[in-house]
């Protein structure tokens, strides 16, 4: 026994010697010794920037096409407009997620709508488009939404109002868009806001997985990430533990479904439930619009209410159009129906134009099946990862003007009312065939978060000058989320 525990103590200790080796040589010399990718091989961009996606958006701006390579990285990054039509609509066809996406987010996303192509993507968006593209399915939604608003949101504003204790706004927001998918999606509460605002392993383990997927995308080669999974270690070992909470808890929704018998419900779930015997399969796509329909909402309310923080002047505007379309009334229990919520255009404005600057979404990669030229003349080799970047796209001065950094909802409005932008310059929901499905319900969701709150609190963020430092993950999480006081404001009138 003292023999082979030996032998295994040796091998482990070679195999990791030798990847610690694999790790300094790659971060010495990983083929490219061009200044951008020494930079972010050695992380010295910290010095400068509090987020990758700011220095990015640097070096997209001084590139006179909009366009940048990371070599190490094997990846060609742009901002420029005409080149994401190029991508997600001219030659949509050889710019698939691909097999390497799908390989960084297999473990996690498995076959779900976000992580693969072909026929199976088109399953999965033709049986989604049915279901979310029915109004009595959006008004469903739009109920769901209200109910928890007014059943968790209002009372957990109110009680820690009274309790004058601080409070993260992001969580809350996590919270609330989970409660609510689960319950339009799957049917099922899992109760993440009620008042005690319990923990949750699922949503905990979700967000783990969801973090640690994400950082294999930056490494400076998948190698490194795939021997630390062979060799079960570090983020690696985190990332599959996780995952398998995230499929336990998953499987419990499908069988709570299928007991609940599936066929007469409404939601997602029901929906692929019957169509789909391969219960893998189904964990799948589960998992995928958990991830669409909680931490997008989450991401873009956070960052509106941070914008809000900083521009009093927009929250009175939005104050006094909500005055305006619903009238005076002191009912704190009436909600704007989802006519009225139409009628807000200052409201859709305003949050468009967060979603400019603070998208959820801050990039998204392809793989180019066939080499290709794009508009701009930027060569790309087949099998390159092209990646487009709103979050940059929103800060270029040629794309949107000299007043690009500013917050300004009017720029959406005409005479008061909103006009819409080319989706190619504001591919915050995407654009061409994979256009966002849940874009409609995501925005009735907000609007009608924001208007439950401002109508009824004022907010104060403790640090509104703090720009917000992005955690690592496929959505934009705030590290160290969002602390605010509420504050309950009884002269405004509630709608």
């Amino acid at each position: 026994m003292c023999t082979a525990f030996c032998i295994t103590f040796f091998f482990f200790t070679l195999l990791f010697s030798l990847f610690s080796l694999l790790i300094f040589v790659l971060r010495l010399k990983v083929g490219c010794n061009c200044e951008i990718c020494q930079v972010y091989i050695t992380s010295t961009w910290t010095k400068e920037f509090d987020n990758l996606c700011d220095w990015f958006t640097h070096l997209l701006q001084k590139s006179a096409t909009g366009t940048i390579h990371i070599h190490v990285l094997g990846n060609t990054i742009t901002a420029n407009p005409k080149n994401v039509e190029h991508i997600l609509k001219t030659r949509f066809e050889n710019y698939p997620k691909g097999e390497p996406f799908a390989a960084i987010l297999g473990d996690f996303l498995g076959k779900g709508i976000f992580n693969v192509d072909g026929d199976s993507w088109k399953f999965q968006r033709k049986i989604a488009s049915l279901e979310l593209g029915r109004t009595s399915i959006r008004r469903h939604a739009f109920d769901i939404v209200n109910s928890e608003i007014q059943s968790r949101l209002l009372p957990l504003l109110s009680s820690v109002s009274a309790e004058q204790r601080v409070l993260d706004l992001q969580d809350v927001f996590r919270r609330l868009s989970f409660d609510n998918i689960c319950k339009f999606s799957f049917g099922l509460d899992p109760g993440c806001l009620e008042l005690s605002l319990p923990v949750s392993e699922f949503a905990e383990a979700f967000d783990l997985a969801s973090q640690l997927s994400a950082q294999r995308a930056l490494a400076s080669s998948p190698l490194i990430w795939k021997l630390k999974r062979a060799l079960n270690l570090g983020t690696e070992k985190r990332l599959k533990q996780a995952i398998k909470m995230v499929d336990v808890l998953a499987q419990e929704m499908i069988n709570q479904r299928r007991d609940k018998c599936f066929s007469d419900s409404n939601g997602l779930l029901s929906r692929f439930m019957g169509t789909i015997n391969d219960d893998k399969y189904l964990r799948d796509i589960v998992v995928s619009f958990l991830l669409a329909g909680r931490d997008t909402v989450a991401a873009g309310l956070t960052s509106f209410f941070w914008l809000l923080s900083q521009h009093p002047e927009v929250e009175s505007a939005i104050r006094d159009e909500l005055e305006r379309v619903m009238g005076s009334s002191d009912d704190h229990q009436q909600m704007a129906s989802f006519d009225q919520l139409r009628d807000m255009h200052y409201l859709h404005a305003a949050l468009y134009e967060s979603l400019r600057l603070f998208p959820p979404i801050q990039f998204d990669s392809k793989f180019a099946l066939e080499d290709d030229i794009l508009p701009d003349c930027t060569l790309v080799r087949k099998g390159t990862r092209v990646t487009y970047h709103p979050y940059a796209m929103g800060r270029m001065e040629r794309v949107w003007g000299s007043d690009c950094l500013q917050y300004k909802p009017e720029r959406w409005l005409k005479q008061g009312r909103y006009v819409p932008e080319n989706l190619f310059k504001y591919p915050v929901f995407q654009a061409g065939k994979r256009v966002c499905l849940g874009k409609e319900m995501a925005l009735v969701e907000m609007k009608s978060v924001v208007l439950a709150i401002i109508s009824r609190f004022n907010i104060r963020v403790l640090s509104p000058n703090q720009a917000p430092r992005f955690a690592p993950g496929l959505t934009a999480n705030v590290r160290g989320g969002l602390p605010v006081l509420v504050q309950q404001n009884r002269k405004i009138h509630a709608y």
